[in-house]
């Protein structure tokens, strides 16, 4: 049953899916403004849609962190600068010293044990064109693959390395990132902890390697596996303007910030909430 046949009903907001499959905008609704039911609420569309996004919101600081943490307690990234005021903050921005290097698909921090459940970034200053983020649906990614590569990759094994991306941001060797983060092991197909979905769960930016598997077959592997998410029909795409913000699902979705607007400046905030460690359940 694709989003747009969902039943479910949200008596706190306006939903408007954005595709067929995933994304979908929650409309008339003050995030300042939250309670017990609509945190419930919201969460379910996020199950539902794996990204969901706001319109001119006016969070502060403050009330962007206190709302991410009412999904769950909320994770520091190591790039977030020492001293900063509210470490819970990560500050992405780029422009004319800096093009923006988010442009691959990918989840987010699979190299920590736990990875987050996910994030919620808000648009702080954008140029005047360009800049969007595309979200895949992971859980819809695997569903389309041949029975024989879903019996193929069920219940495999792969390596995510924090040093691949982060060594060159932090000036930091691997060998110094592996002492405080050393690569972990994730299955290729995630059981989803809520909604028991099976979702691909490797990514170009972080994952190294197939455990167990010949280094040529696993890396020929990988990228049939990677190429999944650039499927159109897979995916959504968010226009940003200042003060929208999107709340996805780490678990479920990879996304791509799109990199066409050098050099002008591109501001955002993201904070992160904490999630479990990644397992695969045949019977699931």
């Amino acid at each position: 049953m694709s989003m747009t046949q969902a039943t479910m009903a949200h008596q706190k907001f306006t939903i408007q899916p954005m595709t067929p499959f995933i994304g979908a905008e929650i409309l008339n609704l003050d995030l300042a403004q939250y309670n017990e039911d609509l945190i419930a609420e919201i969460r379910d569309a996020l199950l539902t849609y794996k990204v969901v996004f706001f319109r001119d919101q006016k969070l502060t600081r403050a009330q962007h962190i206190d709302f991410a943490r009412q999904f769950g307690p909320l994770e520091i990234h190591p790039a977030t600068p020492k001293g900063q005021a509210d470490p819970e903050v990560l500050r992405i921005k780029h422009g004319p010293d800096s093009r923006g290097s988010e442009n691959m698909w990918h989840s987010d921090v699979t190299w920590r044990q736990c990875p987050s459940l996910g994030s919620i970034l808000r648009a702080i200053e954008l140029p005047p064109v360009g800049g969007d983020t595309l979200f895949a649906n992971m859980v819809l990614a695997y569903d389309r693959l041949s029975d024989a590569m879903k019996e193929k990759i069920d219940g495999l094994t792969a390596v995510h390395d924090i040093a691949r991306v982060f060594a060159k941001r932090l000036k930091k060797t691997p060998e110094e990132l592996h002492d405080l983060y050393p690569p972990m092991e994730h299955p290729v197909v995630r059981t989803h902890p809520e909604t028991k979905q099976r979702a691909l769960y490797v990514n170009a930016a972080f994952t190294s390697h197939i455990k167990d598997m010949a280094a040529d077959e696993s890396a020929a592997l990988l990228k049939e596996l990677y190429l999944t998410a650039w499927n159109p029909e897979v995916q959504c795409r968010f226009r940003w303007e200042v003060g929208s913000m999107a709340f996805w699902d780490n678990r479920a979705s990879q996304h791509f910030a799109a990199s066409d607007y050098f050099p002008q400046v591109r501001a955002m905030e993201r904070v992160t909430i904490a999630g479990d460690q990644p397992y695969f359940d045949p019977a699931a």
